[in-house]
């Protein structure tokens, strides 16, 4: 797991859409979590994803390993913290923890990305980003 890297905060509050009968966050939900937190630090160092978009590329999960520490129940509140590395090669290792209000850890996860290419209909990684795309990059 990455120290020294820039770590992206967002807190979420879970909502009846994100639990089960129950009122227990069901497990997927946390999945859209960690797409929303990459999404915002994005966002926060000036690229949003519908301009990555616009220019031709996508940034599809590669791979996805959950460790599920504690369960969520409906109305609770956490921070997300997640740190992403530069990429290597094609994968780009991004890495989210989830934390109670008492710093309780809830989750670990690490998801792998590839930045791919949609321009010609033919989807396939990239290694060399447009500059100002490689420049916001680098800010994570």
């Amino acid at each position: 797991m990455p120290i020294k890297n820039q770590v992206w905060r967002l807190r979420k509050k879970v909502l009846p859409q994100h639990t089960d009968h129950a009122g227990v966050m069901w497990h997927g939900s946390y999945i859209n979590w960690l797409e929303e937190a990459r999404i915002e630090a994005l966002s926060e160092v000036g690229l949003s994803y519908k301009e990555i978009s616009k220019a031709g590329f996508e940034i599809p999960v590669l791979s996805l390993n959950i460790h599920y520490r504690k369960s969520l129940n409906h109305g609770e509140e956490v921070t997300l913290e997640s740190t992403c590395l530069p990429r290597e090669g094609v994968r780009w290792p991004w890495f989210t923890k989830i934390f109670k209000d008492d710093q309780s850890l809830v989750l670990e996860a690490e998801v792998i990305l590839v930045v791919v290419t949609t321009k010609g209909g033919n989807y396939r990684p990239i290694r060399h980003l447009p500059q100002e795309i490689e420049t916001a990059f680098l800010r994570l």
